[in-house]
Parts: C-alpha cells; structure tokens; sequence
C-alpha cells in the first residue's frame, strides 16, 4: 500500500506537491512531445493544409474528450476526499461505480461526435480545401473516445489516492508507441492524417487497458469485493454533483476554443496551421502548470475530507510560488526562440513568422495562465461545484468576446485571435483567485 497510495493530509505542502507533479509533468510533457511529434509528422510529411485539417478538429474533439474528462476528474475528487476521511469502503464503492458512470458518458459523447463531425466543421467556417480531412480525423479520433476515457479515468483514481507515478509510467510507453505507430502509419504505409488518428486510438486503448489491469493487480483499493460491485446511489450522486460542473467547465473552455477557431479559420490555412503550432507550443507550456494544478487538486481533496482548512490554504501559497518560478522562466524562452520552435512545425516562412510573433504576444501572460491552474485545482479539489461552471463561463464569454472584435481593430487584425487567447487568461486567472479568497470552498463534497 505504501508504494502506490499517498498521504497528502501529512508533511510539507511543498516536498508533497513537488513529489506529486514531477511524475505527471514528465508524463504531461511526453505526451505533448507526442502531439508536437505528430504535428511535425503531418506539416513535414503530408504537408501544412493536413496539419491545418488536424488543427481544425483540435477544439472540437477537445470538447467531446472534455466532458468524459469532467466525469472522470468529478468521480476523482469525491474519491480523493473519501480518502482523505479514511473511508476506504467508499473509496472503494466510488471505483466500482466509475465505471458504469464512464461506458454511458463515453459511448454517448463518441457517437454524436462521429454523427456531427462534418456539420459542425462546415459551421465553423473550415477551409473547403481542408474540410475532408478534418471531418476524416476527427471522426477517428471521437470512436476512440471509450478509449481515452478508461485511461483518463483510471489515471484521475490513482491520482486521487496520492499515485501519481503509475499513470506516468503508461503514458511514456503510449506515447513512444504513438509516435512509432505514426511513423509507421503515416510515413511507411501512407495512410496521412487517418495513420495518425489510428495510431492515436491504438496507444491510447492500449495504455488504459494496461494501467487497468496494472491498478487491478497492485493497488489495494482496486481489489474490489463483489459486494461493492453495484450502482451505489450516494456515490453517483456524489460523482454526478461534482463531475457534471466539472464536465461543463471543461466542454464550455472548449465551446470557447471552437469559437475561436471558427475567428481563426476565416484567415485561411496559413493562419490556421501558424495558430496550431502555436496551439501546441503553449499546451507544452502548460504541462508543468496542469500538473501542478492536478496535485493540488489532489491535495486539497484529500485535506479537505481530514477537515485541515488552513493546511490547505499552506499548500495554495507553496503552489502559488512553485506556479510564479517556472513562469518567469518561461517567458523569456517564448519570447526569444519563437522562430527557431515555430521551424520544428512547418518549413513555410510565413507560418513560421505568424507563430513566432504570436508567442511573443501570448507569453507575457503565462502568470495569469499559472494562476487559473494553481487555484482551480485547489478549487475543484474541494468540490466546489459552482465554481466549476462559472470559470467555464468566464473563459468561454473572454474568448467568445475578445477574438471577433480585436480583429476587427485595423491595428490588431489577425493578431486579436492570439490577443484574445492572453486576455481570457488575465480574466479567469483574476476571477479564480477572487474565488478563492472568498472562502466559499471549505465546505467539501462529501456529506
């Protein structure tokens, strides 16, 4: 048990949430080398009009993967605070229920998002040249939603019970096999854009399939007794209640993402491929940010459920200061090497001169970007479900209203879409933090 489970209601803030991230910023980072991989893979192979078609299904998938991801995360912090209160038959009961919860949401998010690929692509403005394409790739990618979803749920459990290693050690062998697959798919047997969906699906199923199995064998709370294999009303409940704002908060961020690539794809393929390699650069960026918010998701969820408030407001400041570090490190990196990342992409000379500019517009807001993570994570680790929807909010009317009329402006055009994407960062970075201090979070979910 002392191997794969962690006590975070115990010792310093900072050792357990330096501990904790390190593993999942390796992994986050894998897998978004992986992402830049295949979009080097398609830009250089297939060309930069595939790399567009791929990015122009970004968002949408983001938002069908997001809701399962929502459900999965919810059902993570009612077994974190489960945890944390020494309910090990709940913890247990809160598994066994996961399941059930993540075949309906996954199966019902795959299947409208295969049925509505083309309409929605077509609504959005996608360039006729790249529409095909797209719609190919984004159906691929949405019949393997059950796939990401097993993973992403058994990883928000472990996590939830302090093993944050585990899920690291399957998506490194995901991703080396994605890149592998893609190669293999996209460049040997010529297969484009489709080669790299498919080797997407395969990794992906295999590594949640794996780290099913692996959970099952050596994680204690995963040997589950048969009495507990059964729908449990209160632990749906639970689940539901914070899954389903977290599920919103994750699909409107990502309406909000649509709505921007549909401002991006009126500029054309060259600014379309130029916004998805930027597109890819800045979620690198934010790995070590998302991991760290995922630790203090964790730690909050399970500090919350032992009742230690103040240790949990200890933990915000040391997350806080870890957040403020890497992002004063990273803006200088963005600003000056812009042009030599943006050439890893693409070989044409005028995405690369799009991308590298936009970097330098968007990095002088990493700070506020760093700070919706590290307060959002504490935030959605002790349950607090409103929350959830109005950050989503926030962040779906800041994109939804900046993109469009920045624009608009002679002296911005084209660059208000990159603008656009900095300012929704200062408002939701302002707005969590102002949640936070309001203290409306300590009351928990389990009850």
């Amino acid at each position: 048990m002392k191997t794969y489970v962690k006590d975070m209601t115990v010792g310093n803030p900072t050792g357990l949430l330096l501990s904790f991230m390190l593993p999942m910023v390796v992994g986050n980072i894998f897998q978004q080398l992986y992402n830049m991989v295949d979009s080097m893979i398609v830009g250089q192979v297939v060309g930069a009009d595939a790399l567009a078609a791929v990015g122009a299904t970004g968002s949408l998938n983001f938002l069908f993967f997001s809701l399962c991801g929502g459900m999965a995360n919810g059902i993570g912090i009612v077994i974190s605070q489960h945890f944390g209160a020494g309910n090990d038959d709940d913890v247990k009961k809160a598994i066994a229920n996961a399941a059930l919860i993540m075949l309906v949401v996954g199966t019902v998010m795959g299947s409208l998002g295969i049925l509505t690929s083309r309409p929605i692509l077509a609504f959005l403005n996608t360039p006729e040249n790249i529409l095909g394409d797209a719609t190919l790739y984004m159906r691929i990618m949405c019949a393997g939603v059950l796939a990401v979803s097993l993973y992403n749920c058994v990883s928000a459990i472990l996590r939830a019970v302090g093993d944050s290693k585990t899920p690291l050690y399957f998506l490194i062998v995901a991703s080396i096999l994605n890149i592998f697959l893609d190669l293999l798919f996209v460049k040997s047997f010529g297969m484009g854009i489709a080669g790299a969906g498919i080797a997407t699906i395969i990794a992906q199923m295999l590594s949640g399939v794996g780290s099913l199995l692996f959970a099952i064998r050596r994680n204690p709370y995963f040997k589950i007794p048969r009495s507990m294999i059964k729908p449990d009303r209160d632990i749906i409940r639970q689940s539901v209640r914070m899954g389903v704002p977290l599920a919103f908060q994750s699909s409107l961020i990502a309406i909000s993402c649509v709505a921007l690539q549909s401002v991006v794809n009126t500029f054309g393929s060259v600014v379309v491929a130029a916004f998805t390699a930027t597109s890819r650069i800045e979620q690198l960026v934010q790995q070590p940010y998302n991991s760290l918010g995922m630790a203090m998701s964790t730690y909050s969820g399970q500090n919350i459920g032992a009742g230690k408030i103040d240790r949990v407001r200890q933990g915000y400041r040391k997350g806080m200061m870890i957040m403020a570090i890497f992002s004063l490190t990273m803006i200088p990196l963005a600003q000056f090497g812009g042009e030599f990342i943006m050439r890893l992409f693409v070989n044409e000379t005028d995405v690369i001169e799009f991308g590298a500019h936009a970097l330098k517009i968007t990095s002088w807001f990493y700070l506020f970007l760093g700070s919706i993570y590290v307060t959002r994570g504490l935030l959605n680790g002790a349950g607090d479900a409103f929350f959830a929807f109005a950050n989503g909010i926030v962040e779906m009317l800041g994109r939804i209203c900046f993109a469009k009329p920045l624009t608009m402006v002679p002296v911005i055009g084209v660059w208000g879409v990159w603008l656009a994407t900095a300012l929704t960062w200062f408002a939701a970075g302002m707005f969590s933090m102002l949640r936070y201090f309001q203290g409306k979070w300590k009351k928990g979910i389990i009850k």
